[in-house]
């Protein structure tokens, strides 16, 4: 039987190197990324049966691309290796189109069992946050209203968000999403109102507080 063909992505080089080590006897790692926008690109060229992926990569973070992903290559499974403990993020996950969510202090032991589950059609969420994201899912007024107003943000401002945590400037931004700097503006304006922030300097540490950028050095 022929090994599933399998897209990793991260944004640490060594992380990419252990996966490809862990994996290697199982699967054909046909690729890697280590940007989110570098993966919806790679997953759409070279379609792979399943993909595992972290959620806090540069430019694109992995729950946006996995809905990216899921639109374009329905069919590609994903798993997510992550340091996210939160169930909020898991539920995210989920939500996007995800088989599998894992910590990755687990993956030597849990990460082919997470792969062998979403190429059966199945799904796996890891022992460690089980009781946290299913305490979420039955009482969700318990969820912190902030994290509720990340994910109720549309993806075009998600993005904007991240690529303001990133330090990009409106410009730059504009050229990423391939929009005019007016529009930028304008996502940027209505952050500010919806998260009820009134400077970039905030929607910086608030994007780095929400994990969804990580600060710059």
């Amino acid at each position: 039987m022929s090994k599933p063909r399998v897209l990793l992505a991260d944004d640490h080089k060594m992380m990419l190197a252990g996966l490809h080590k862990l994996l290697d006897d199982t699967c054909e790692i046909v690729g890697t990324a280590q940007d989110g926008r570098a993966l919806v690109e790679e997953a759409q060229r070279l379609e792979p049966d399943l993909i595992v992926l972290d959620i806090a990569m540069p430019l694109l973070n992995g729950i946006d691309a996995a809905r990216q992903i899921k639109t374009l290559c329905p069919n590609t499974k994903l798993v997510f290796l992550t340091m996210q403990t939160s169930s909020t993020y898991a539920t995210e996950a989920f939500e996007a189109g995800a088989s599998g969510y894992l910590l990755k202090h687990s993956a030597p032991m849990e990460l082919p069992l997470a792969i062998e589950a979403a190429l059966r059609g199945q799904h796996y969420l890891t022992p460690a946050i089980a009781t946290s994201v299913l305490e979420s899912a039955l009482n969700p007024e318990r969820v912190p209203p902030i994290k509720r107003t990340v994910s109720e943000l549309t993806p075009r401002r998600r993005e904007v968000l991240q690529l303001i945590g990133e330090g990009k400037g409106t410009k730059e931004i504009a050229t990423l999403l391939n929009v005019s700097v007016k529009t930028v503006e304008f996502h940027k304006t209505r952050l500010m109102e919806e998260l009820d922030i009134h400077t970039t300097a905030e929607l910086m540490r608030f994007a780095i507080v929400q994990g969804l950028a990580s600060a710059q050095p």
